[in-house]
């Protein structure tokens, strides 16, 4: 009798999402020591290159729909880890930045969501781990 699912196990689809659901629970492990949720180091990271950003704007470059992104802002504001004030170019409008305990946090959650990569392509090499990432880049249809 063959395994179960063996059909499906041979699909590419199907292994890059055990991949990336290995992958996402080592990332939210080691986000987890810091006290940090996947989507709060994302919003974070993003805050930090694109701040002052519109909350709309991080919203698209994230791709976090606006009703979830409410909540994390909120999050982050009430852990003194990112500000939301008037945007002084359109008073309708949210600017999102970083504080400085955001910064700090964010330096170590770095720290720890390489480290978890890290742990994820331990058993390739460099030249493989250069060749792989490469070739997610290729098939996400993203330029890196």
């Amino acid at each position: 009798m063959s395994a179960p699912l063996s059909a499906i196990r041979v699909l590419p689809s199907w292994l890059l999402s055990r991949a990336a659901a290995h992958g996402r629970a080592l990332v939210a492990e080691a986000l987890a020591a810091e006290g940090m949720k996947i989507w709060h180091h994302v919003a974070l990271s993003a805050i930090c290159e694109l701040g002052p950003v519109a909350q709309a704007e991080l919203g698209r470059g994230i791709r976090l729909d606006p009703k979830d992104l409410v909540g994390v802002l909120n999050d982050l504001q009430s852990a003194g880890l990112a500000v939301r004030e008037p945007d002084p170019g359109d008073r309708r409008k949210n600017a999102v930045s970083i504080t400085e305990e955001g910064r700090r946090l964010l330096k170590r959650c770095e720290q720890a969501v390489r480290a978890a990569n890290d742990e994820l392509l331990a058993s390739f090499s460099a030249a493989e781990r250069e060749q792989f990432m490469g070739l997610l880049i290729r098939i996400s249809g993203t330029d890196g």
